[in-house]
């Protein structure tokens, strides 16, 4: 029995992540941004452990989150699945006066990433959309640019990739893997989306327990448990260090490599 933390598990495909989970045996915890979205999670889940509660949109309030998993852990694998997407919306900012898009889909997994303590397997959810993601740090925060929420989404899901290539290079003990799940028929895809709901949530379950040689790899960017090529960029060590060190400028956080 594995037990897995699961980011943005009260609907969607992090809820039938955990469904698919709790069903074949494992300890799940499960996460909600909120109180009710939390207790949300866990009617949905039945078995599911416990769930915990943060706003990933807030810095201190995902550093609490962090804390509030390493008392529920260790944990064999953490999928980082929550964000945001909303491509004909105007620029949100955060409490901490971040782009949220940025702030959720990237920012807090790197977080939760470097706070919490290591598990056996990390997955990030991204999204095919990461290809015409740009990686230019200077425009992290696209304050100097018009603003798309399109590819300030694009960008938070390129720079997911990014953070799983640099934590498989810098953790080789841990299991560090970005999954597709496709274009599927969630709130956030909407009702048009035209891939399978179940196989968008399969890789990502199969990725944090399978004992399946394809599951047991690092450094990979996967679309239905197949290993795909990613954005050049994201394997690129000047980018991935670039990356880690404006999330510790802006966090105080640091993900440090193995012995440091």
């Amino acid at each position: 029995m594995a037990r897995v933390f699961i980011t943005g598990s009260a609907d969607g495909l992090g809820q039938l992540a955990a469904q698919r989970l709790v069903a074949l045996g494992h300890e799940v915890v499960l996460h909600g941004r909120n109180r009710d979205r939390a207790r949300a999670a866990m009617r949905a889940v039945p078995g599911a452990r416990t769930a915990l509660e943060g706003d990933l949109a807030s810095i201190e309030e995902t550093r609490a989150l962090a804390q509030q998993a390493n008392v529920a852990g260790p944990f064999q694998a953490v999928i980082h699945n929550a964000g945001v997407y909303g491509p004909s919306a105007g620029r949100r900012e955060t409490v901490d006066g971040l782009d949220d898009v940025f702030a959720i889909n990237a920012l807090a997994p790197y977080l939760l990433t470097a706070l919490i303590e290591r598990p056996q397997r990390l997955i990030y959810l991204t999204s095919g959309l990461h290809q015409s993601g740009d990686p230019d740090l200077r425009f992290l925060q696209r304050r100097a640019q018009r603003w798309s929420g399109a590819q300030a989404y694009a960008n938070s899901k390129l720079f997911d990739v990014v953070l799983a290539f640099a934590v498989a290079r810098l953790w080789p003990q841990v299991r560090s893997n970005a999954v597709d799940p496709g274009w599927v028929p969630t709130k956030m895809g909407g009702p048009s989306a035209s891939d399978d709901l179940e196989q968008g949530a399969a890789t990502q379950v199969w990725l944090a327990v399978s004992d399946e040689p394809g599951a047991k790899v690092s450094g990979r960017y996967f679309y239905h448990k197949r290993s795909r090529a990613a954005h050049p960029a994201a394997s690129d060590v000047s980018v991935q260090n670039g990356f880690l060190a404006a999330c510790e400028q802006l966090t105080g956080a640091r993900l440090a490599s193995v012995g440091a």
